[in-house]
């Protein structure tokens, strides 16, 4: 009998044995990619209390869940793996060879899965289904991070070493233009039919015209604009400043500056918690800060060196 690809490689992760015990929280749990501690820290979201931490070989970045929730994927991007992780428990179900996997994300159709390659300079465009590699892009330099138009039509992704956004046509695979958007481009997202492009050599973040790239405008954020998160609700971005070591709210209709966090220790990547709490890492400190909105007031967690990525999963048993 012949099953379909998405079939065999459930399959292939159901029958792989665990390589780490299973370890649940029963508050939910928090991801903390630690990318120095060639580590994963598993964080209790009730008690804040560490679980555990999950080797891995070299030097994680990011991670995110599939499409349908049953598996956290993360890229160890100096060991060209990427793991396979059951996001109830941290239990590693797979390692895939795959060549430096700093960013990775799906597409909103889930039909494309796509890797930045920031060391080795390219884009690489995966069927999502098969993890088959479909097309690879040269990208000069440092491709770093990405944002799918809502359409999934299209990949924007920022070169750091030479301050442009590159675009993707996905449906034929080929470059549209690339253009330079600012100093050290780092985060990218998809707002209100614009892109927004956080500037990390800079004190502000790029409103870019996703047609032709032009720059149309900049909202001042903070020294070291690094990365742009948008709330549950759609109401709100977050742009982390990792040299000002801010957190800033902006409008997300309006574009204004609604309100500044002191956020110490270099905020790098936010998570948001069911109670409404910002979950940052802070990746100069070896800390996260949950932060409270409201009062402006944030907790610390002790996490490993160089905490990165983070994602919560409060439906964790």
């Amino acid at each position: 009998m012949k099953f379909p690809l998405p079939m065999l490689l459930l399959a292939g992760l159901l029958a792989a044995p665990a390589i780490r015990p299973a370890v649940a929280a029963p508050n939910g749990i928090a991801y903390v990619i630690n990318s120095a501690g060639a580590s994963i820290s598993v964080v209790d979201m009730t008690t804040h209390a560490e679980l555990r931490r999950i080797p891995v070989l070299r030097e994680p970045h990011h991670l995110m869940p599939s499409p349908d929730g049953t598996q956290l994927l993360v890229g160890d991007t100096v060991a060209n793996e990427m793991l396979f992780l059951d996001p109830r428990t941290g239990e590693i179900r797979q390692r895939l060879t795959m060549a430096d996997p700093y960013q990775l994300g799906f597409s909103p159709n889930g039909k494309w899965f796509v890797v930045n390659g920031l060391a080795r300079n390219q884009i690489d465009v995966y069927d999502a289904a098969s993890m088959k590699l479909v097309k690879r892009f040269p990208a000069s330099t440092m491709p770093s991070h990405m944002a799918y138009s809502p359409d999934s039509s299209m990949v924007f992704v920022t070169l750091q070493g030479t301050d442009k956004l590159i675009a993707i046509d996905l449906s034929d695979m080929a470059v549209r233009w690339t253009r330079p958007v600012g100093k050290t481009p780092a985060g990218v997202l998809w707002n209100n039919g614009q892109l927004l492009v956080a500037n990390m050599g800079t004190d502000n973040v790029s409103i870019v015209d996703p047609v032709d790239g032009r720059v149309t405008g900049h909202i001042v954020s903070g020294a070291g604009a690094h990365q742009l998160f948008r709330s549950p609700d759609g109401k709100i971005i977050y742009v982390n400043n990792r040299i000002s070591s801010t957190t800033v709210a902006v409008d997300a209709a309006t574009l204004k500056v609604l309100r500044t966090y002191a956020v110490p220790g270099g905020p790098d990547d936010i998570d948001f918690a069911p109670d409404g709490k910002l979950w940052i890492t802070r990746r100069f400190a070896a800390k996260l800060a949950v932060l409270d909105t409201a009062t402006g007031q944030f907790q610390t967690i002790d996490v490993g060196r160089s905490p990165h990525g983070i994602w919560l999963n409060p439906k964790a048993p």
